[in-house]
């Protein structure tokens, strides 16, 4: 796992990660529910779609939209397996441990915390 100032300046010369923001829908979900119930929904997620070893679908199980932490999870590159092996060092073909899943909502919350004041600003 990265230490998270060090993946997020990685992050943020990606063209590719850059362009996820929340749209309007995803930061009215945000704000009714609230982060604690936001982030409730990603561990939630992560459980059903990343922790297994070898998950359904992956590369595909992470919709591109639809909810604020599916956004978060393709900024942030913990959307599938493969992108958690690439970018935050979380070999695949084994379940991920209790740690790497509180360092995944981890990532996804200071994603959204960051993300909630700029779309608040606008």
């Amino acid at each position: 796992m990265r230490e998270l100032d060090e993946l997020f300046a990685a992050l943020s010369i990606s063209p590719f990660r850059r362009k996820f923001q929340l749209g309007a829908p995803e930061r009215q979900y945000l704000t009714t529910k609230g982060m604690r119930t936001i982030l409730d929904h990603a561990h939630d997620f992560i459980i059903a779609r990343l922790v297994p070893a070898f998950p359904p679908n992956d590369g595909k199980q992470t919709p591109m939209r639809g909810h604020p932490v599916f956004i978060a999870q393709h900024a942030t590159a913990t959307c599938c397996r493969s992108c958690l092996e690439r970018w935050h060092h979380i070999e695949r073909g084994r379940e991920l441990t209790d740690e790497e899943q509180g360092y995944i909502v981890a990532v996804i919350s200071r994603w959204l915390d960051a993300h909630k004041i700029v779309a608040s600003s606008l």
